[in-house]
């Protein structure tokens, strides 16, 4: 008999029967059974129900399996070997995108969701990454569409039961107008069957094939290969463009009801089989569609932060606080036992979605333009009405902040630090993308060579290559990655950056950036403070707290201390950021 918290059990049955109707309730709590005779109550015994998700001492790599190459050796293995040598210290976590044999978009056109790719090496070199406790692995769940070559796809095609009921048919006369889009492809895709020509849903590439969660069987198949990657060692599971993943005609598609449902769904299956397993929510959109998927405490235990990447650096570029201020200011805080997912750059470009209702037109197009003159491109989307409009922004974090021509100056290396240390110092977890740890310029040739735009920012890096730069004290890469373990290194002591501790926005003038962190209990309060201007700023005391004076305080990223009555107005250097602990 399956013993299980009575409270999650109930909430899994009355989400089940929401989605599916009570008819299909029997048969679906059967199946939860089976999986948990297959997999186990309690998959991962090391993560108890209860334990502590996360605190001050958590950040999390994004990588590629292959975004190390050593020679004679599989990926994965060079990727741990420069892991233990550089970061093992540093990082808690490491998310490696999509490792399963894929036919496109780097790893996320899945072939077979349970094997690893043999050009990147293995189960056992993924578990590798979090044995002994050397790192918590992040995998991702590509759940709203599989490869064309899958053989998912194949067996549908062919009319073979039960995967010729996994993708949704469409009708060709289907008014679908309204449906949200992310591309510019067409959305249906044709295929032949043995009932002849159907056109199946695409939203993402034609390679893409979008899975139809209205069979109940495609979701126990995901619930399966969910605690199957638990099983393995994954510790964080993050769900890849869920938002998309219920469609009905007639309406935009994008985060829908249904869609939390199976969001909800994935909660309820891991808190009673794998209590302590982090799900995160990967949702391009604007802010408050975002923070949706907190549900109300019982969908993703962290969503990413979209709206911050283009905010900073809008802010940045400018010298201008005021939107950025405005956005941290009005964060609402996560619901208890949930927390934001703070990052500047990923695998993928800077998305432009999330500025919407944030960013006047006349700066949103000029910050566009301004990208593409330091070599950047655009990826857009279709609307409605068939008109584009810029999706994301395709360049590393660090040349978006470089200046033209002066990519190696010490002012884009100051600016790029004072981005990474701000995104370091919000409530929540940080991110940090490999390329943007080793200050990645644009990697032009790889566009060129594969003809897509995301590629600019998803090189990959010989191991002798990457340690002959980072071996080189005057090189980006060396003064970036010694300064992210440093500022980690501080920041993993402070229990003020816990993700559960409050954040507050602090009222300062323009040009700059301040935020007071406070430890969960109340003990202690951090004072963030930066100056995003290519000018020497001044702050004054009464600005960062009322009784500054009378307080002794420590600046812990330059490491000095002194009595407030003896400070005076604070001079904050260009792209320089405080950490004031008082």
């Amino acid at each position: 008999m399956l013993v299980v918290d009575r409270t999650v059990y109930q909430r899994l049955r009355t989400h089940l029967s929401a989605l599916y109707g009570q008819d299909e309730l029997p048969r679906m709590l059967s199946r939860i059974h089976l999986l948990a005779g297959r997999y186990g109550v309690g998959t991962c015994p090391d993560e108890p129900c209860g334990r502590v998700r996360w605190d001050q001492r958590d950040a999390v790599l994004i990588t590629y399996g292959d975004m190390v190459r050593g020679e004679g050796e599989p990926p994965l293995r060079s990727l741990l070997r420069f892991l233990e040598n550089h970061l093992s210290d540093t990082l808690s976590a490491v998310h490696v995108l999509p490792f399963f044999p894929s036919s496109s978009d780097d790893g996320f056109a899945v072939i077979d969701y349970r094997q690893v790719d043999p050009a990147l090496g293995d189960w056992e070199d993924i578990e590798a990454l979090g044995a002994d406790d050397r790192f918590r692995l992040m995998v991702d769940l590509v759940i709203n569409h599989v490869s064309s070559q899958s053989n998912w796809f194949r067996n549908f095609a062919n009319g073979i039961a039960p995967e010729r009921h996994y993708f949704i048919e469409v009708e060709p006369d289907t008014d679908l107008s309204t449906v949200t889009r992310p591309r510019t492809s067409p959305l249906l895709r044709p295929v032949q069957t043995p009932s002849g020509e159907r056109l199946v849903w695409a939203t993402f590439s034609h390679d893409q094939i979008d899975v139809d969660f209205s069979n109940p069987d495609v979701l126990f198949e995901y619930l399966d290969i969910l605690l199957f990657y638990v099983r393995n060692g994954a510790r964080i599971i993050r769900l890849d463009a869920v938002a998309y993943l219920w469609k009905t005609v007639g309406t935009n598609c994008i985060h829908l009801e249904q869609t939390h449902l199976v969001v909800k769904i994935l909660r309820d299956v891991l808190d009673l089989l794998a209590p302590g397993i982090i799900l995160l929510t990967e949702t391009n959109v604007p802010h408050q569609e975002n923070i949706g998927y907190f549900g109300a405490g019982d969908e993703a235990h962290m969503v990413y932060q979209f709206s911050l990447p283009p905010l900073l650096l809008h802010a940045l570029e400018t010298g201008e606080s005021r939107y950025l201020m405005d956005w941290v200011t009005g964060l609402e805080p996560p619901p208890l036992g949930c927390t934001f997912f703070n990052f500047t750059a990923s695998h993928d470009g800077i998305g432009l979605r999330p500025l919407e209702g944030l960013l006047p037109d006349a700066e949103f197009e000029a910050l566009v333009e301004r990208m593409q003159q330091k070599g950047g491109q655009v990826s857009w989307r279709e609307n409605p009405d068939g008109s584009r409009t810029p999706y994301e922004l395709n360049i590393t974090y660090f040349d978006a902040l470089s200046a033209p021509g002066r990519k190696d100056s010490d002012v884009g290396i100051a600016r790029f630090l004072c981005s990474q240390t701000i995104m370091l110092s919000l409530q929540g977890v940080p991110g940090i993308y490999f390329n943007s740890l080793v200050a990645a310029p644009n990697w032009l040739a790889g566009v060129e060579e594969t003809g897509r735009a995301r590629t600019i920012n998803r090189r990959k890096w010989g191991l002798a290559e990457l340690e002959d730069l980072l071996g080189d004290a005057v090189q980006p890469a060396s003064r970036v990655l010694a300064e992210y373990r440093r500022l980690l290194g501080i920041r993993r002591a402070q229990a003020a950056f816990h993700p559960d501790g409050p954040q507050r926005a602090l009222q300062l003038p323009a040009g700059l950036f301040g935020i007071e962190r406070t430890v969960p209990d109340g003990s202690e309060r951090i004072r963030v403070l930066a100056n995003l201007t290519a000018e020497p700023l001044e702050v004054q005391p009464q600005q960062i707290e009322h009784d500054f004076e009378q307080r002794q305080w420590s600046e812990l990223i330059q490491g000095w201390s002194g009595a407030g009555a003896e400070l005076g107005p604070l001079q904050l250097a260009p792209y320089q950021v405080m950490w004031l602990r008082g």
